[in-house]
């Protein structure tokens, strides 16, 4: 059976949707960990306006060796 291009869009669109979610989801939990008396909240927050996977990438990566979460959230301007 063929599957329509509607219901390609809407799968391409949903896997998308869940890897972005999952993105900042991890994000978040890396904050989490490596900064516990911080904001975390300020930053899910605006990480929620990246619809860019490859950009929640290069964020995730960011979180992981940052040296501060100021430091990771001056990383939004680059």
């Amino acid at each position: 059976m063929q599957e329509s291009p509607y219901y390609e869009l809407i799968l391409q669109r949903g896997i998308e949707q869940g890897a972005r979610e999952t993105a900042i989801k991890n994000i978040s939990a890396v904050l989490t960990t490596r900064f516990p008396d911080s904001d975390i909240h300020t930053a899910t927050q605006a990480l929620e306006g990246f619809d860019d996977i490859e950009r929640l990438t290069q964020l995730f990566n960011t979180a992981l060796v940052t040296p501060s979460f100021n430091a990771f959230l001056q990383a939004f301007d680059r």
